[in-house]
């Protein structure tokens, strides 16, 4: 169900910081990684979400994802479809990983929900939806809306604490318990994303690419050797806790409204509302290059197409997606 639209009406405005490519990367130049295979273009249609051959249809499985220094490395995020990265409270950022062509079989640490998750995942259908708890207010707003609620508090057994990290970046979830609470959880569909070759013209080379937040900045640094482009945060290699440093062959820095609104943690510091319905601009990175873009999206239970300036497929690389939800411009609080 379509979360009520009059819940969410904004307060003030926050003051996110936009996007830009001017940011030199790290001052460490990465090492060299080990070659990874080039995913194959093919003319078939491939799995929706990453283009990549896949015939079979799986449960669609969202889960909210740590992300500041304290909960590092992640463990599960290699295997995911699609990564959204979000604004929460104090400018950080928090991930969405959205599993469904490959399921790891721990994922986390795993974190508390925010009203903005709500909006993105009805584009999925009816997902199954792993956090650890939410504000109270919020709760009947997921109990409306259109996921299975896979919370630590519904689903207790498929959590556990990992031994050596300390609360609350500690909490991790087994997705075959996840996925067995929630046997109906709706299936991988297209939502929007089309894969194939980059479009001829646009495009312009770009060795690294950065991405603020008030309180976090993503550099994404391309390796002509991995055909990939590597995640940087905060100035420091993303680590995975399988081994290696994050990456990905699509980058999609999505410029979205980002507004204020009624929800706020027990410090008082308000929680962003990320726009994720409607039009706005939109940078794609691939094959080390930038082209401009623009996304689309008509409602909530419809998926993001992107465009190029002309109105062309902008086409992804087959393969993991980030989808960076940055700001729509700099505003004055």
């Amino acid at each position: 169900m379509r979360v009520p639209q009059m819940i969410v009406v904004t307060l003030a405005v926050l003051a996110p910081v936009a996007a830009c490519s001017s940011d030199k990367p790290p001052a460490k130049v990465p090492q060299a990684a080990t070659a990874a295979p080039t995913p194959t273009e093919t003319a078939g249609p491939g799995h929706p979400f990453t283009g990549l051959p896949d015939d079979e249809r799986r449960p669609v499985l969202a889960v909210k994802i740590e992300n500041t220094a304290a909960g590092k490395p992640q463990l599960g995020l290699k295997s995911a479809d699609i990564v959204y990265i979000e604004q929460v409270e104090a400018g950080l950022t928090r991930l969405m990983a959205i599993f469904s062509s490959k399921i790891p079989k721990q994922v986390g640490p795993v974190r508390s929900a925010r009203i903005s998750d709500l909006h993105i995942v009805p584009q999925f259908g009816k997902p199954a939806f792993a956090y650890s708890g939410a504000q109270t207010k919020m709760l009947p707003l997921i109990a409306q809306a259109s996921l299975f609620d896979s919370s630590d508090s519904r689903n207790p057994g498929a959590y556990f604490r990992q031994p050596g990290r300390h609360a609350p970046y500690n909490l991790f979830a087994n997705t075959k318990q996840l996925l067995a609470k929630n046997p109906k959880a709706s299936k991988a569909k297209d939502i929007g994303f089309t894969f194939g070759e980059a479009p001829a013209e646009g495009g312009v080379d770009k060795k690294s690419w950065t991405v603020k937040w008030p309180g976090a900045r993503f550099t994404f640094q391309w390796s002509d050797e991995k055909k990939q482009w590597l995640i940087w945060q905060d100035g420091k290699k993303d680590m995975a806790a399988e081994g290696g440093q994050l990456s990905a062959p699509t980058i999609v820095v999505q410029y979205a409204k980002t507004e204020r609104s009624q929800f706020h943690d027990f410090m008082g510091s308000y929680t962003p509302l990320v726009h994720t319905v409607g039009k706005g601009s939109a940078i794609v990175l691939r094959d080390g290059k930038a082209y401009k873009a623009k996304w689309s999206r008509a409602s909530e239970e419809e998926g993001t197409t992107y465009t190029t300036e002309s109105g062309e497929p902008m086409n992804f690389t087959p393969g993991q997606v980030w989808i960076a939800l940055a700001a729509k411009k700099p505003v004055i609080p």
